[in-house]
C-alpha cells in the first residue's frame, strides 16, 4: 500500500491521497490508519461519477454527530460488525449495489440497501465535490432488528 500523499497536496479535509482512485476498500483502510485526509476519486458510480472518501470528524462523541468516515465508524461501526462486515466491505457493497435516489433538497445522492443508507454530498463549501458525508441505519425505521 503506497503511504504517500504524492504531491503533498492538502485540501479542506487534510492531506489528499490520489493513489486510491477506483479502490474504495483500500482507500477506507488507509484512512482508518491515517485518521485524516481524503482519498479522491476512490469510487466511480455510473450515475453520480467520482466519489471521494474523507476521514472527516466526530463533532459530538456523545450524540455521535459528525461527518465522513470517522463519523460512520463512530455511529455505525458496531452495527456493521454485528452484521458480519468490516466497514470497508460494507460501504463498498452499498456503493456498488445500493439503490440510487436523491434527497428532498436535491443536494445529496442517497444510496440505499434494505438496511443502510449512505449519503453522498454534492458539494463542500460551495464547490462541486461528491463525497461520503454520512450513513444511516434504516433497520429501526423499517421495524427490523439484528
Amino acid at each position: 500500500m503506497n503511504s504517500k500523499n504524492k504531491n503533498n497536496e492538502t485540501g479542506e479535509f487534510g492531506p489528499i491521497y490520489s493513489q486510491f482512485e477506483g479502490k474504495p476498500k483500500e482507500a477506507i483502510k488507509y484512512l482508518r490508519k491515517m485518521k485524516k485526509g481524503e482519498c479522491v476519486r476512490a469510487f466511480c458510480h455510473p450515475v453520480i461519477g467520482y466519489i471521494d472518501i474523507v476521514w472527516g470528524e466526530v463533532t459530538d462523541p456523545v450524540k455521535h454527530k459528525g461527518y465522513g468516515l470517522s463519523h460512520i465508524i463512530d455511529k455505525h461501526g458496531m452495527e456493521i460488525k454485528q452484521l458480519g462486515f468490516e466497514v470497508e466491505d460494507f460501504i463498498t457493497i452499498i456503493l456498488l449495489y445500493g439503490n440510487l435516489d436523491t434527497s428532498k433538497s436535491g443536494e445529496e445522492f442517497l444510496l440505499e440497501s434494505s438496511m443502510f443508507r449512505i449519503v453522498i454530498e454534492k458539494k463542500f463549501k460551495g464547490h462541486r465535490k461528491n463525497w461520503i458525508l454520512t450513513a444511516f441505519d434504516l433497520r429501526n425505521k423499517k421495524g427490523c432488528k439484528i
